[in-house]
């Protein structure tokens, strides 16, 4: 899954329990957002390989049942989330925090889900981003 990961070049490649491995290619969340609204069982107990894993990701990996995650950059700030849901992981680098590729800034979701203490609120504080995005698109 890691070796595709990089062949490949896409963001995400998910391992689901049937055997099925499949990739994604969208920035951010993106992907793993679709997956728990649209296919939440592929999730379930699956094992994840991604680019970059912060504590957005981590939260939403959480509430969607995954097994088992690796990721190029993992944030120390997703390992709570990650322990705390007795989830395997493992990393090539961590960091102290996500950045966003364009500068030294924090990536925006991340200083959204800061104050989050659980997975759960992580979720809850995406979903209301996203949706107060999409209606600010809307007009």
């Amino acid at each position: 899954m890691i070796d595709r990961l990089h062949q490949e070049q896409c963001s995400l490649v998910l391992l689901d329990t049937s055997g099925r491995i499949r990739t994604f290619g969208k920035p951010g969340v993106r992907d793993l957002e679709y997956l728990l609204d649209h296919e939440p069982q592929a999730l379930r107990g699956a094992r994840i390989a991604d680019k970059v894993v912060g504590k957005a990701a981590a939260g939403m990996m959480v509430v969607g049942g995954v097994r088992e995650v690796y990721a190029d950059v993992m944030s120390r700030k997703a390992l709570p989330l990650l322990d705390d849901a007795h989830i395997d992981y493992s990393f090539g680098v961590l960091a102290d925090q996500i950045v966003i590729p364009e500068g030294d800034t924090r990536c925006p979701l991340e200083q959204i889900v800061a104050p989050a203490g659980t997975a759960e609120q992580v979720v809850e504080m995406l979903r209301a981003h996203f949706r107060e995005k999409n209606s600010e698109a809307k007009l």
